[in-house]
């Protein structure tokens, strides 16, 4: 019974402690994985934050590089690009910019053959391409198996051992303006974290693309403003120096069109001729100074003259009318741009400029051309009318010269005559006084004689001043005993109004050198003016003597209470021929002569005539001279441009 019982406990006993032993096990087991897991976790994360922190860095140094170089976009697109190659784990990547119809490599990182500038066309059959055209990211997993669907790309892929490729687009206000491109070696498709990081680094390299193309078009149009200013200062300064203008025009053309070549031609007959040029080689001046060109459609300037629009021709050799290949082959230029000159929209001529490697020109660059075009229009316009003027001028002078010429012949030829009538007259009148017979018919012939001699005389003096044959008589002689002979004349017209009239003269005047007849003539017609254009009314004349400039100057003032002028009136007292109103020309008279000879008279003496008057309160003319007047020199008469208002002084 003990052995029963015994046997029976000993089993209870030891089962528990194994299970004991073996729980433990476990646990040690389950703890270990655990640190190990978490171990495993905590180095992901801490390789995860240090590709976050490196990426962050990474994109600090890609904003940090875009803003100390705003002006300059390929140190941005190579930071780019090797920080795009390192945290996405790809082998290669470049950055492709949309230039017109193609793809152009800006930045690149990685084995594979790639030339900065080359470029191909922007097609479906690239996944560059695609990425572009469909705007939007593409993922391949295998480029060289994908014949079918990117022809082009999976041969590229193919030649230079590319497999996985991932393109990124460039977008601009939703458009596309270039792709970022990562490639693989191996078939190893990139991650999610990978496609969006690139999505970061590609919104960088629109950033600097942009930054950079802003500054560049506000630096090409500061320096299209600044040339448009230097040609229209030239225009300004060389206003008739043609050549100039047009040689600064297409050194400007060629300049901010990136060309090599620039030339403005001329229209002749049925040919055309180069008037200005910049870059052409000797050879080839020589060629066209021996091989004059048609206005045809052989040449892109022809058309243009023909068409009289904008003619654009890409590459001259491929271009099926133009047959001058040989004078392209001379000049050396693949791309040509011909802009009309149009004047009422004739063509007058053609800017044209040339480039020796096949690059069309962009829209801002023909529409830059078609400014410079214009300002040339102004410029030959310029010089056109102004050789008009000179023509005219020239025939005018010619026929005012003969005018003058014919009047003082006509004159001379006039006045024999009429002294011959006169004195008969005189002789037929004192006959008839001491006849005791009627004298007024007598009285009104001798009236009319002496009436027209005094035009004629007028009219001779005009024409002696005109033609430059007026000379002046220098003398000297006593101011006051010539005014009082002035007023003496005067007193008959002076009693026929009721007019009063005084004279004041400064005794301290004594004597000045000047054309004594000449100054009594324009005192004359100041006074009988003053005379015939007042009645009742009250006549002053006055001279005194002034200092200016360490000169003496001697002043005249006839001045009256008559009917006065307006503004408009005393514009044109002292053009020849006209009278300050058709009212007062039909009740007073007078031939409009008078005026205008005092007038010249006093500036050949270097002085002048001034007026102020208020209509219905009189006016003041006031004769200014030197009290010793120099002798002119030879050749110079009065200077016609000094009439009306600039003789008028403000009331």
């Amino acid at each position: 019974m003990k052995r029963r019982r015994a046997t029976s406990r000993k089993p209870a006993k030891t089962q528990p402690t194994i299970k004991a032993k073996r729980g433990a096990a476990s646990k040690t087991r389950r703890n270990r994985r655990l640190s190990e897991s978490k171990d495993a976790e905590n180095a992901r994360l801490a390789r995860e934050l240090t590709e976050a922190r490196e990426q962050r860095a990474a994109t600090a140094e890609v904003l940090k590089i875009i803003s100390s170089s705003p002006k300059e976009f390929q140190p941005v697109l190579e930071a780019v690009v090797r920080s795009a190659a390192r945290f996405c784990k790809a082998e290669d990547v470049t950055i492709f910019e949309l230039d017109g119809q193609d793809l152009r490599a800006v930045a690149h990182c990685g084995p594979i053959p790639q030339d900065i500038g080359a470029r191909f066309p922007c097609s479906r059959g690239h996944v560059a391409g695609r990425t572009v055209l469909e705007r939007k990211p593409v993922h391949v997993l295998d480029l060289q198996a994908e014949a079918e669907e990117f022809p082009e790309g999976s041969a590229f892929a193919k030649r230079f051992g590319q497999r996985t490729t991932f393109g990124v687009p460039l977008l601009r206000e939703g458009e596309a303006i270039g792709t970022i491109q990562l490639r693989r070696g191996e078939i190893n498709p990139f991650t999610n974290e990978q496609m969006a990081l690139l999505g970061t680094f590609a919104a960088q390299a629109v950033i600097a693309i942009e930054n950079a193309r802003l500054l560049n078009e506000l630096r090409e149009s500061l320096q299209q403003q600044t040339a448009t200013a230097d040609v229209l200062k030239v225009i300004s300064r060389s206003t008739f120096d043609l050549q100039a203008v047009l040689n600064t025009l297409v050194e400007s053309a060629a300049r901010l069109c990136e060309a090599e070549q620039a030339v403005l031609s001329r229209p002749k007959g049925a040919t055309y001729y180069f008037e200005a040029s910049y870059g052409l080689s000797p050879e080839y001046a020589e060629f066209v100074a021996s091989h004059p060109a048609q206005i045809d459609r052989s040449s892109a300037t022809g058309r243009v003259l023909l068409e009289r629009k904008i003619v654009h021709i890409p590459d001259v050799l491929t271009d099926s009318e133009y047959t001058y290949a040989a004078r392209g082959t001379v000049a050396g230029f693949r791309t040509l741009l011909g802009v009309p000159l149009l004047r009422e929209g004739s063509p007058i001529g053609v800017i044209a400029v040339g480039r020796n490697s096949v690059q069309p020109f962009t829209d801002k660059q023909i529409e830059l051309v078609t400014t410079f075009a214009d300002q040339a229009v102004i410029a030959i316009e310029n010089v056109r009318l102004f050789d008009e003027i000179q023509d005219k001028s020239r025939q005018l002078a010619e026929a005012s010269q003969h005018k003058s010429q014919f009047l003082a012949n006509m004159s001379h030829e006039l006045r024999t005559p009429l002294n011959a009538i006169i004195g008969v007259s005189e002789m037929l009148r004192e006959d008839a006084e001491a006849l005791k017979q009627d004298v007024e018919p007598l009285d009104r012939v001798l009236g009319a004689g002496r009436h027209l001699l005094a035009l004629i005389n007028d009219i001779l003096d005009l024409s002696k001043i005109e033609a430059g044959r007026m000379e002046l008589a220098l003398s000297s002689f006593a101011l006051a005993p010539l005014i009082a002979d002035v007023v003496k004349t005067v007193e008959p017209l002076a009693a026929k109004n009721s007019n009063k009239v005084a004279a004041h003269c400064d005794g301290s005047i004594g004597t000045m050198q000047a054309d004594q007849m000449r100054l009594r003539q324009a005192l004359l017609n100041l006074m009988s003016n003053a005379n015939k254009f007042t009645e009742r009314g009250a006549i002053s004349i006055n001279a005194r003597q002034g200092q200016e400039n360490g000169r003496d100057w001697i002043t005249v003032a006839i001045t009256d209470t008559g009917i006065g002028m307006t503004p408009e009136q005393m514009g044109k007292l002292f053009q020849e021929f006209s009278q300050a109103s058709s009212t007062t020309a039909s009740k007073y008279g007078g031939t409009g002569l008078g005026l205008a000879i005092s007038r010249r008279f006093c500036q050949m003496m270097g002085g002048d005539i001034m007026v102020e008057s208020e209509p219905g309160r009189g006016s003041t003319f006031t004769i200014r001279l030197p009290r010793i007047v120099e002798a002119p020199k030879e050749g110079v008469a009065a200077n016609p441009a000094h009439t009306g208002e600039a003789a008028l002084k403000p009331h």
